[in-house]
């Protein structure tokens, strides 16, 4: 009962926010407030608000929420398990089947190794000497989406 009642007192003392944000000519600032207003009461009027005070006071209510909380903390503990042993990852690599082959090239480390021309990327060839090849693999994704 007496969350009812301050629910619904809540809610006139921002309908009232409202009317004096409108009245000073802010109407977007005065039609949000009154939305916001109107939240606790509607909660009330569906009875939510009851429902909450029922499970707040009631001791089995608890109870369950820890018995939540302990199911989620045995989640946690197993996914941190799992993580530092890498089993998870090697059970979903092996399932996803056979890997395939990397150039020993590909894990060396590129910070330390140099090339003749230094760090600078190759030049890109300019636009006007473009061959007919150039968009074969534009008309792949066109063909792929039937256009």
């Amino acid at each position: 009962m007496l969350a009812e009642t301050v629910c619904s007192a809540v809610s006139a003392a921002g309908l009232g926010i409202a009317a004096v944000t409108a009245y000073r000519k802010r109407f977007l600032t005065a039609l949000r407030t009154a939305a916001y207003s109107l939240i606790p009461l509607g909660l009330v009027m569906t009875g939510a608000v009851g429902w909450l005070a029922g499970t707040a006071f009631s001791p089995l209510a608890w109870a369950g929420f820890g018995v939540l909380g302990a199911s989620w903390a045995l989640f946690a503990l197993v996914r941190a398990v799992e993580h530092r042993r890498g089993t998870r990852t090697a059970r979903v690599t092996a399932t996803d089947g056979p890997a395939a082959p990397v150039s020993p090239s590909a894990s060396a480390p590129a910070l330390g190794r140099k090339t003749g021309q230094g760090s600078r990327p190759a030049p890109a060839p300019p636009a006007s000497q473009s061959s007919p090849d150039d968009f074969s693999d534009i008309e792949a994704i066109l063909k792929k989406h039937g256009i």
